[in-house]
């Protein structure tokens, strides 16, 4: 499963909307989005946020 997937489908599941997971990253809607659809790639930094917030290792987000 692609990155992208992977986040999509960790967001869904902790029951977040791309909405509260911007919000709570700091990453805007529009760049989030963007990464969710594939047509972005995540910085490191970016990669540290989404994980934190979804209580996952970035390893296992990465599907590692």
């Amino acid at each position: 499963m692609q990155l992208a997937n992977r986040i999509r489908a960790f967001r869904k599941l902790k029951g977040l909307t791309q909405h509260e997971l911007a919000a709570e990253t700091g990453i805007s809607l529009a760049i989030l989005g963007t990464i969710e659809r594939g047509n972005r790639k995540v910085t490191p930094q970016e990669l540290s946020k989404i994980a934190g917030v979804l209580a996952i290792s970035i390893e296992e987000l990465q599907g590692k």
